[in-house]
């Protein structure tokens, strides 16, 4: 991969709080990869949009609102439908333990809590994306 990992971070649903995902946005541009921030209130509709349009690696969804179990399917099913299917997703934020594992049967590829640390997620996104390194 001769470009940065590029990586979109999105607030879907009716969350107004972004402080995490700024906080994760800036840290994965810190570790050198192209980050698009979509702002708040995105439907999964712009989301899917948003990183086809940027021919994104990845994508992050921040959720504080409890809508996960609706909103990560709508996402990960527009995603497949615009061809976009080998996007790697990740999801952040108050996501209850009995909800990680079937976002993860969904396609989700890493669930992140609050507190986690960005390290973890930075490695598994160079990981997940096949030939990328954060400061390519």
């Amino acid at each position: 991969m001769d470009r940065p990992i590029r990586v979109v971070i999105a607030k879907p649903g009716l969350d107004g709080h972004d402080r995490g995902a700024k906080i994760i946005a800036r840290s994965l541009r810190d570790a050198g990869m192209e980050v698009i921030y979509t702002g708040l209130h995105q439907t999964p509709e712009q989301i899917a949009a948003t990183v086809v349009q940027e021919d994104a690696d990845a994508v992050g969804l921040s959720i504080l609102s409890g809508a996960h179990m609706t909103l990560v399917p709508r996402v990960l099913d527009l995603l497949r439908s615009e061809g976009a299917g080998d996007v790697v997703v990740m999801v952040g934020g108050t996501i209850p333990r009995d909800d990680i594992e079937p976002l993860r049967e969904m396609g989700v590829g890493a669930v992140y809590t609050p507190g986690a640390p960005v390290g973890e997620m930075v490695e598994f996104i160079e990981r997940s994306v096949p030939g990328a390194r954060a400061g390519a």
